[in-house]
């Protein structure tokens, strides 16, 4: 039981968002006696994936979170005389200024809900139309930082779980759909359930629609769990460190990855495909024969650019795009390769970043696919419990709703001793990392943040369309005012299994200069249209329509010096939270790094043993001992057969 664990451990890590978790699993692989503790009840932190239903109760829970009162804590009779308490916060201050709209027709009954779901409680959507979008919800204070909306959501919270199937990188067909039944990792689907749920045709879909191409609130609803609606919006580049990471350690073996299958950019008001690879740049109809081989000397320059310094020695303290003029390269060319492939602006970066960013794209070309990117299937927050997983086999401990008071520091040595725990529990270890988000307004006072601009957006159809309907494509709108961010935009398709049949789930991300909304909505309003009845007749739209959209702020830890903190000791580690930037990579340094000072000598995150090659204590005379006395524990979730994402180590360029 949560309220009766062991009262000493060599590692205590508060959080499982993804720098967290790789930390556990290489502690845990290394011998170390890990518990791994988070006061949400879902695994992931900011870094989760929820169900629709499971998303709005978020939301429900962060409004309900931010009216918390701290009380009188009981803890601090626990604390003895030669010993300290850092207390730690109960409220989650990292989502603000939450705004939610529903422009799908709200159908709703009494009896809806979403499919499977166990019990429904009642939230709070804004509801909006084309004409009233602009005026139908007002932006919250700092004191009331979310403000959610009014239609009927069922409670159960559900991120992703695990599928069991070994991590592949997929064709492009769906691959099935997956079931959250619950916050823990102990339903998993079958494989052939998942193989089969995507053939069998749900009632809602069979059921005649009052018109065409109508999409309303209460099919979204019903069709909830076929979401998984990243908080934060990232792909894995297929040379990354995560990439890296998964292959070594085999953790890829427990989640799937899609490629993202189109670059694109948006120039003059028109959304374009991007040639990156050599097949699409000679294919490309956008080019002229000229502009193609211009872009290929470039591109070829900027793989070995290193190899000939002379070439941009005297631009190294111009911006990439300066850089970028003096080059034989159209204006055309110019606006691809900095936004789409560089994806930088004019102002952000130098000539030698634009040349190692530009290098890095076509160095992750066709490891896996023509483009350098993936994606897991069931979102983002499928990384973090990938690597909850592995420290699991190996023997760490996992609590979900297990709020950790404070911190026990002992005066004399300067260090931290202890936890003390919502049962009151004691519990001792040689070293502690926090997420931190978990710190109180005490310790951080002097921490400075930078914030992270999202919107969620639920469409009826692409950005771009084609002949396939199943594309996921990453798009770069630049900044059109002095101070502002590019705004990057993600599209998923059905077969991510993000979202419902028929519709889109699309991430915009940038570094926040206003509210998300402010940020944001220009961009929204370029690309979609607002879903209305008037529309629905006119088949000639040229956008796809907006059915439903979420803007939020998240708070940028990323950058924070650990000395910015107020008095820590010094066996107590900070992790933080999402970065802004599209790869993981951020994550990856940050827990070697930590990782390294915990067990300095000791190997980050190795493979595990092959149960084949273990021999038990005096097995080794005998060769022909039973394969099941050889095969620890820690192996006996041995994944099928797949193509995995070791298998694609040379470029198929």
């Amino acid at each position: 039981m949560a309220d009766n664990l062991p009262s000493e451990f060599d590692v205590v890590v508060i959080g499982t968002g993804l720098p967290e978790s790789i930390i556990a699993a290489a502690c845990s692989r290394s011998g170390q006696r890990v518990l791994h503790v988070d006061s949400r009840s879902y695994y992931g932190g900011n870094w989760a994936s929820f169900s629709f239903s499971g998303l709005l109760s978020w939301l429900k829970e962060h409004q309900e979170n931010s009216d918390i009162v701290n009380e009188c804590p009981v803890w601090q009779e626990k604390i003895l005389e030669n010993e300290e308490a850092i207390a730690l916060s109960r409220k989650d201050k990292t989502i603000q200024h939450v705004e939610v709209f529903c422009y799908a027709s709200q159908d709703l009954h009494e009896d809806v809900e979403e499919a499977g779901a166990l019990q429904k409680n009642h939230a709070s959507v804004t509801s909006a139309n084309s004409t009233e979008a602009a005026d139908s919800a007002c932006l919250p204070t700092e004191d009331q930082s979310l403000s959610t909306a009014s239609c009927e959501i069922p409670t159960e919270h559900t991120p992703s779980s695990d599928p069991e199937s070994a991590l592949e990188v997929n064709d492009f067909e769906a691959t099935g759909e997956k079931e959250n039944h619950c916050d823990d990792k102990s339903s998993v689907p079958s494989t052939s359930e998942k193989e089969t749920s995507e053939n069998v045709p749900m009632a809602e879909e069979t059921a005649e629609q009052p018109k065409k191409n109508r999409i309303t609130y209460s099919q979204i609803i019903k069709e909830g769990r076929r979401f998984n609606i990243d908080l934060v919006s990232k792909l894995l580049y297929s040379r990354g460190l995560l990439i890296d990471l998964l292959i070594k350690s085999n953790v890829s073996r427990y989640a799937e990855f899609k490629n993202i299958t189109r670059i694109l950019a948006f120039r003059e008001g028109r959304v374009e495909q991007v040639p990156c690879s050599r097949a699409d740049v000679f294919n490309s109809k956008q080019l002229t024969m000229v502009e193609k081989r211009m872009l290929m000397k470039f591109l070829t320059f900027c793989m070995e650019y290193e190899e000939h310094p002379d070439e941009y020695k005297a631009y190294e303290e111009f911006t990439f795009s300066e850089y970028l003029k003096t080059q034989k390269l159209t204006p055309n060319l110019q606006y691809f390769v900095l936004h789409s492939i560089a994806m930088t602006s004019e102002t952000a970066s130098s000539t030698i970043d634009g040349l190692r960013a530009t290098k890095n794209f076509l160095h992750c070309l066709g490891r896996y696919g023509n483009t350098p990117f993936l994606f897991p299937l069931y979102g983002q927050g499928e990384l973090p419990q990938c690597f909850c997983r592995m420290c699991a086999v190996f023997g760490g401990i996992y609590c979900l709703r297990h709020l950790v008071q404070c911190l026990v520091v002992d005066k004399e040595s300067g260090k931290c001793k202890a936890i003390i725990d919502q049962f009151g529990q004691r519990i001792i270890s040689k070293h502690f990392l926090v997420e931190d988000s978990y710190f109180s307004e005490n310790t951080c006072s002097h921490v400075q943040y930078r914030q992270i601009s999202r919107a969620v957006l639920i469409t009826d159809r692409s950005v771009l369309k084609t002949d396939s309907d199943q594309q996921i494509s990453i798009l770069t709108v630049p900044a059109e005012e002095p101070g502002a961010f590019a705004v990057r935009v993600i599209e998923l398709c059905s077969s991510t299994m993000t979202c419902m049949k028929g519709t889109y789930l699309v991430h915009l991300t940038c570094t926040s200069s206003k509210t998300a909304r402010e940020d944001l909505e220009p961009v929204v309003q370029k690309l979609f249209t607002p879903y209305t009845e008037k529309e629905i007749e006119n088949e000639e739209v040229e956008k796809p329509r907006l059915l439903w959209a979420l803007y939020f702020n998240m708070r940028d830890s990323s950058d924070v010096s650990r000395n910015s903190y107020n008095d820590l000791p010094s066996n107590v580690y900070v992790c933080s939270g999402p970065d802004c930037a599209l790869g993981n990579d951020n994550a990856v340094k940050q827990a070697e790094a930590l990782f390294q000072q915990i067990c300095p000598n000791e190997d980050f995150c190795p493979p595990p043993p092959n149960p084949e090659d273990i021999i038990l204590d005096g097995d080794s005379l005998q060769p022909e001992a039973s394969e099941s006395s050889a095969i620890p524990e820690a192996n006996s979730e041995t994944p099928r057969e797949s193509t995995n994402l070791r298998n694609s180590e040379e470029p198929s360029e």
